[in-house]
């Protein structure tokens, strides 16, 4: 999806004609919404990317490795001292 050149509309405009603005915002069309003459904020198309399981593993192939016991650790030492274990009676 390619975007396109930014338009200005109204408040008024986005109001009124909100489901034509937003098909075209998911077209690609960027919209400047206006107050009285002003900018007050942008319509922008989401980018979305959708991956496959070999692009993730790929991607992911070079991370580093986690130590369990560290990550245990951390966990732990982050704990409130005073919790009660809900399950010891």
């Amino acid at each position: 999806m390619t975007v396109m050149a930014v338009e200005a509309i109204s408040q008024r405009d986005l109001r009124l004609r909100s489901k034509d603005i937003m098909d075209a915002v998911e077209r690609g069309l960027t919209y400047t919404v206006t107050r009285d003459g002003r900018p007050m904020g942008q319509l922008i198309p989401l980018r979305r990317r959708f991956v496959t399981r070999e692009q993730f593993a790929a991607a992911v192939r070079g991370a580093a490795g986690v130590d369990l016991a560290r990550f245990r650790a951390d966990q732990e030492s982050s704990l409130e001292p005073l919790m009660d274990d809900p399950y010891e009676r």
